[in-house]
């Protein structure tokens, strides 16, 4: 019965050790409302404070719902879930910040949303108590992200999220990509839901965010597009933009031509160089395009091209 699949929350973390205390009696009351087995996991993102001492202290009085993985080093958020996302027991996975500052008093909200139907469910902080330096730039992300992903999200790197544990497996997750795991759910056919949550001020420490993360989230966007939308047909987005500076190219050179037919000279025309560049871009780019069907048709897998939902 669905109100007894098993829950998994995963908690990453780094120099989190004030707030790790209240987190798990705040969760775990809200847990042991719902009345179904579950489990904390915690994954230690190569903290330099006390935080994995707290984490051994919850293991030893709860090793029934407590677990805990420590890294060696600082290795990211998106490594952090993925070690996760292969070890959890539920049936029914919610990943959580450990700042405190998503409430673990709206986690029914989501529970909730899957109980609807939906594999993903994804929280929006609608009224985010962070400083304008984050929330700004989140802000022209998420419409960014909106308009060019074709999911509608106001919130898409938003932390707090549940999910069918049959979404977690089918995640191919690696560099910083974490953040847009809506985008790549909603690709591989799986159906996302935004749900309206409380999120809270910070208590304890200070924010990992900075203008780095920034700059790394676009580059990261980009993979996400490419992924999406060409992986499997590389040809279509290089042979496209190749075909497109190779005509440019043929009509340039098409001027310069009847330029010269009829006696002006081109030599020192800067349009003859911009010509010669387009049409060498654009075999360039179709030269990438075939040699991306190439290595595809190699790496071929046909599980990769198809996602089951069901089977009788």
């Amino acid at each position: 019965m669905a109100e007894l699949r098993p829950i998994s929350v995963i908690i990453p973390l780094f120099n989190e050790e004030p707030s790790l205390q209240p987190l798990y009696d705040e969760a775990t009351r809200v847990l042991q409302t719902l009345r179904r087995p579950y489990e904390l996991f915690f994954v230690d993102d190569g903290s330099t404070d006390g935080s994995f001492a707290v984490l051994e202290r919850l293991h030893a009085a709860d090793p029934e719902h407590v677990r805990a993985v420590r890294f060696r080093r600082n290795f990211g958020k998106t490594a952090a879930l993925s070690l996760a996302f292969k070890r959890v027991r539920g049936e029914v996975v919610v990943t959580m910040d450990a700042d405190l500052q998503d409430d673990p008093h709206e986690l029914p909200k989501l529970l909730a949303k899957l109980d609807e139907g939906y594999d993903l469910a994804s929280a929006w902080r609608e009224h985010r108590q962070d400083s304008i330096a984050k929330r700004l730039p989140s802000l022209l992300a998420n419409s960014a992200v909106s308009a060019l992903s074709g999911i509608r999200l106001h919130d898409v790197n938003c932390g707090f999220k549940a999910y069918r544990a049959e979404v977690v497996r089918e995640l191919k997750l690696y560099g910083d990509l974490h953040r847009y795991i809506p985008v790549l759910a909603h690709w591989q056919g799986f159906s996302v839901a935004e749900v309206p949550v409380t999120h809270r001020p910070r208590l304890f420490g200070e924010s990992k965010y900075g203008w780095r993360r920034l700059i790394r989230g676009f580059f990261d966007f980009l993979v996400v597009l490419f992924l999406t939308r060409y992986l499997r047909r590389p040809l279509q987005l290089f042979g496209t933009a190749g075909a497109v500076s190779l005509f440019f190219g043929l009509v340039l050179g098409l001027y310069l031509t009847y330029l010269r037919l009829f006696g002006e000279g081109i030599g020192w025309r800067p349009a003859l160089f911009l010509d010669l560049l387009a049409i060498i871009v654009g075999v360039q780019f179709i030269s990438m395009g075939l040699l991306g069907e190439m290595v595809r048709n190699f790496g071929y897998r046909s599980e990769d091209e198809y996602s089951v939902r069901s089977e009788l």
